[in-house]
């Protein structure tokens, strides 16, 4: 499967940036969810990869192909990218059968395609089959009903999908009725004769015409498959539905319409449909949106384990971060079409790059705490908390608050340059979507409604990500709260406490039961609590929280 590289990329439609200055590398085989609250430019994005969508600028590679450069004037329509695309809605057909919904659009491919010996194909899946006339007879006995009568449909999807055949070449061996025979092996030793004789005759003719067979039973010259301007034969079409079929397994299915299957089957045809024409990259927009919790859950680990049997590159949008976390191998963030951190699911959760991040990700939502401090010459940053709470916090790694600040200033220069140039250029529109920093919440139990006035945070001033599960219910009187409310699941509990005027969430493991009213203390454990620069808010350091 092919790497996918983004240089640059901006949509924009007058002054609206819907993307902005994208540059992305999405490698082989990944699954990379496109991530972010409504309107961030992710469904922008897959459709501009797919080709649905047409840059403004910028430059997108699939594999060693470029399929989109501004500068050069390529834009490579959407049918001939080879890429799959699967929607929220599934569309299929209600007139059609499961069959026909898959193989409709095999049935209008008319491109370059390796020349394949249907011949051969069938000889080889027939000499499968036919390799262990025991084996033959066993399976096909074991789809008898509880009659005893043979369930030929039942058994021949189970023919279908252990011997890799046609449904023809599946009714062709059961017509031998080998499982009526006394002797499976005397059975089906002529057609195995026949069946090898015929395949020999393919490779031999092959080599007649100076050309060779490969495993896949493509003609090859030279090394080098031979290709050609053709449709799909019918043997070919049968085999690769049957194929995507048996991977997303509503083989038994095939002849029922799209009303007689539930929400989840709907969406595995839709995926094999997708997949049948064998796509270079897979992309899907939120698909199973319609799908209820419980049905939504079951087809993340379908998806997962589609992924890994297929070998595909998934690129895949959703706003819920859950799907994100649960699905990705890479998760990209995005907010007002600006990327804003590309990272292993994980190290988003555990180390995001700003205060925005930290809020999107992770449910329940982080705990922001402001804190003002002083960093100390060990190193540590003594802290005030809860307006008059004392803490020290110490950084996991070294950490010089003003280096960190010094360094930020000169990358910010350098952006500043960057941004200046670029407005410059010809052609440039500015942007009327602008960035603004981002407000995060205090949770408190009076909100108070923000009137807009603006305060200069200086160096000293911090902000502080603690996650639900750092925040654990301890017996020494480290620092006292009250229950504010509680959420009890079986198998974890998750509590609001409140301290002062602030209210922090924290959800402790275990069948615990709390009583609003009920006080606690609380402490902060692990070394994964984060500290912000309130006035840029990103992330610098993470480290362990003390409580004096």
């Amino acid at each position: 499967m092919p790497r996918i590289e983004l240089a640059n990329v901006t949509k924009r439609w007058g002054g609206f940036y819907g993307v902005d200055d994208l540059s992305l590398v999405i490698e082989d085989n990944a699954f990379v969810t496109l991530l972010g609250p409504s309107g961030c430019g992710k469904t922008t994005t897959l459709r501009m990869i797919a080709g649905l969508e047409t840059p403004t600028t910028g430059r997108i590679t699939i594999g060693d192909r470029v399929v989109f450069d501004s500068a050069a004037g390529v834009d490579v329509p959407a049918n001939k990218r080879r890429v799959g695309f699967l929607f929220q809605n599934y569309a299929l057909w209600p007139n059609m059968t499961v069959y026909k919904n898959i193989a409709f659009g095999l049935a209008n491919i008319n491109e370059e395609l390796p020349v394949v010996d249907d011949a051969a194909v069938k000889a080889a899946g027939l000499a499968r089959a036919y390799s262990s006339g025991r084996e033959l007879k066993d399976l096909i006995l074991d789809c008898r009903d509880k009659k005893g009568k043979l369930d030929t449909t039942k058994a021949c999807l189970k023919l279908i999908d252990t011997y890799e055949l046609s449904m023809s070449s599946a009714r062709e061996v059961l017509g031998l009725r080998v499982h009526e025979a006394d002797d499976a092996e005397a059975a089906v030793a002529a057609p195995r004769a026949k069946a090898q004789a015929d395949l020999d005759a393919a490779v031999a003719r092959a080599k007649a015409q100076g050309n060779a067979l490969n495993d896949a039973y493509e003609v090859t010259k030279n090394g080098a498959v031979v290709t050609a301007q053709r449709k799909l034969s019918k043997e070919e079409i049968d085999l690769r539905v049957r194929r995507v079929a048996r991977i997303v397994k509503i083989g038994p299915f095939m002849d029922r319409y799209p009303s007689e299957l539930s929400g989840g089957q709907q969406q595995r045809v839709a995926i094999a449909r997708t997949l049948a024409p064998e796509p270079t990259v897979l992309f899907m927009d939120e698909p199973l949106s319609n799908l209820d919790a419980k049905l939504r859950l079951e087809m993340r680990s379908e998806l997962q384990r589609l992924h890994l049997d297929t070998g595909s590159t998934f690129v895949y949008v959703t706003h819920d971060q859950m799907e994100a976390m649960t699905l990705a191998t890479q998760i990209c963030l995005m907010d007002n079409g600006v990327l804003q951190q590309y990272d292993a699911p994980l190290d988003v959760y555990n180390r995001p790059v700003n205060l925005f991040v930290a809020d999107f990700v992770g449910n329940p939502s982080v705990n922001f705490i402001d804190a003002r401090g002083v960093q100390a010459g060990d190193g540590s940053i003594p802290l005030t908390i809860f307006d008059d709470k004392s803490a020290v916090f110490h950084p996991g790694a070294g950490l010089s608050v003003a280096e960190w600040y010094r360094e930020q200033g000169e990358a910010d220069a350098d952006a500043k340059k960057a941004e200046a140039a670029r407005a410059a250029a010809k052609g440039a529109v500015e942007k009327e979507n602008k960035e603004s920093n981002f407000v995060y919440h205090v949770a408190r139990v009076e909100e108070s409604e923000d009137v807009g006035e603006t305060v200069e945070w200086d160096d000293n001033d911090f902000v502080l990500g603690v996650r639900p599960e750092a925040l654990t219910d301890t017996d020494k009187p480290v620092l006292k709260g009250e229950i504010y409310s509680s959420m009890p699941t079986g198998m974890e509990t998750t509590v609001r406490v409140r301290i002062g005027d602030y209210l922090l969430t924290a959800v402790i493991f275990g069948a615990l039961t709390y009583k609003i009213g009920d006080e606690v203390n609380i402490d902060f454990a692990g070394e994964r609590i984060m500290l912000f620069s309130r006035r840029l808010g990103r992330l610098m350091a993470e480290g362990t929280l003390e409580l004096r």
